[in-house]
Order: structure tokens, then C-alpha cells, then sequence
């Protein structure tokens, strides 16, 4: 039996939202976040959470907040709810926008649970579209373009999109990072990318099973030379993908289950 919504929470500081600390917040997109699948009350890249957290703060605010209460917002979202969940957590300053906050000004946590997601099943076809999201590096808010770039792809007949950068390199898909794979080695796009956290998972258990793994430049042009490609986000370490614009690729059985037995050697653990 699936939890109930009512078995779901959205807390503000540890404790749960009123509709007065939402009411500011549903009009405002100053704040970054992280999101991530819950699995028996525990979380895979913890610390890559939490790094991910501290520096969007220091960047968008100037500051962070001390992980350990991060951590305890965390725990206090999932006592008592199903030990499998999605979680997503939001950092936003109460200065809110077109405002210069000072260093007085602390940050607020925002954490929304609900149910677990593992992704499509795939293969997916990417619309190959120019686009390059502003401050690639930090996961924030508002982003209408991924949305938008996704919609424009399902009318044209692909599943979603990838993103291609005014230099004509592929860097990343609208809530995706992308991975390839040449026959040898799993290729990351060089690029101004999201580092997902689980592509971090996967790029650091990838290290530790001895799997060769290489950074470069990935064009449209070289698509048709790659074995094989991949999409990967918080809710899967990898969906096949069978066509980026209109260049087919094969399948790659081997290459999913490499991605996949990567991402579960690395242990969950307790927020």
C-alpha cells in the first residue's frame, strides 16, 4: 500500500510550514536546493548534499548555515514518515528578492517530502537544443527555460532535452547530467555544468571499482562514435538514451549496469 499524503510534511526550520511562511515564498525565486531519494530513513552523498547547500549559500547569501542544523532539519522532516521517500530541500533568504540582504540576514530551510521516484525506464530521445543556464554551478530555483526547452522537445516528438552551449559542445540535460560511454571508458561532457550529486556518487564509485572514466568536449558531430549514452539525476543513476537530435545511439546494457552498481556501492547513511 502506498503512504497516504498525509504520511508527507513541508517543514520550515524543522517545524511544520504554516500557510504564513509559505504565502511569501510562492512568489519568489531567489533560493537554491538539492534534491534526493530517502531509502530506510537514509541518504546516499550525504556530505555531497550538504556540500552542494553550503556553497549555492555562500554564493547566493554569503554565507551558510552550519551543517549539523542542515542535518537536524533533515531528520526532523523524516521522523515518522515512510522510510522510502523523496526529499527535497530549499534554501531561501526571508529578505526575499530585489532586496540587498545583509550578512544579519540568515538563511532559511524549506524541506518538502513525498513519494519515492526512480525515473523513467526509458530509452530516451533528447531534443538537442542552444541554451545555457545562468549560474550552471548552483541549483536554483525558477528556472523556466528547462521546463519550457522540455515542453518545445515532447512537441516535436522527443521525450525531453539536451542542452548544447554557444560553443556547440553538449553540456546537460533540463534536470539531467549526461554521461557516454566510448567502448572503454564512461565520458563526462567538459563543460558549464550542475555537478549532480549523483553523478558525483557514480564519478567517485566509478574510481573506486577501477572503471576508466575521461572528461572532454562532446560535440554533435562525434555523437555517432559513442557505444553509448546515459541520463542520470537524483531519482536514477542512469536511463538509456536511444537519440540525441537526430543521431541514434545504441544500446548499452553494460554500460547502464556499470553506472547502476556504482551508484549502490556507495552506502546510505543516517541525515
Amino acid at each position: 500500500m502506498s503512504p497516504s499524503p498525509s504520511s508527507f510534511v513541508v517543514e520550515r526550520n524543522g517545524r511544520m510550514a504554516t500557510a504564513d511562511d509559505l504565502a511569501p515564498l510562492a512568489f519568489a525565486g531567489y533560493a537554491h536546493f538539492t534534491a534526493m531519494q530517502v531509502r530506510e530513513g537514509k541518504i546516499r552523498g550525504l556530505n555531497l548534499h550538504l556540500e552542494r547547500l553550503r556553497g549555492a549559500s555562500v554564493e547566493l547569501f554569503g554565507w551558510a548555515l552550519p551543517d549539523d542544523r542542515v542535518r537536524s532539519y533533515l531528520r526532523a522532516a523524516l521522523e515518522g514518515g515512510p522510510a522510502d521517500l523523496s526529499l527535497l530541500a530549499t534554501v531561501y533568504s526571508p529578505a526575499g528578492e530585489f532586496t540587498v540582504a545583509g550578512s544579519d540576514v540568515e538563511p532559511e530551510v524549506l524541506v518538502r517530502t513525498g513519494p519515492a521516484a526512480s525515473g523513467p525506464k526509458g530509452p530516451l530521445a533528447l531534443a538537442a537544443v542552444e541554451y545555457e543556464r545562468t549560474i550552471p554551478a548552483v541549483k536554483h530555483v525558477g528556472e523556466v527555460a528547462k521546463t519550457y526547452f522540455l515542453r518545445q522537445a515532447v512537441r516535436q516528438g522527443f521525450d525531453d532535452a539536451a542542452f548544447v552551449d554557444r560553443t556547440g559542445k553538449l553540456s546537460e540535460g533540463t534536470i539531467w547530467n549526461l554521461a557516454f560511454w566510448d567502448g572503454a571508458a564512461v565520458v563526462w561532457p567538459a563543460a558549464d555544468v550542475l555537478l549532480g550529486t549523483t553523478m558525483s556518487i557514480v564519478r567517485r564509485q566509478l574510481d573506486r571499482l577501477g572503471v576508466s572514466q575521461r572528461i572532454r568536449d562532446v560535440t554533435r558531430d562525434e555523437l555517432s562514435t559513442f557505444a553509448g549514452a546515459a541520463v542520470m539525476n537524483s531519482w536514477t543513476p542512469g536511463v538509456p538514451v536511444h537519440r540525441i537530435g537526430s543521431v541514434s545511439l545504441p544500446e548499452a546494457p553494460s554500460f547502464l549496469e556499470v553506472l547502476h552498481r556504482a551508484y549502490h556501492s556507495e552506502p546510505l547513511v543516517t541525515p
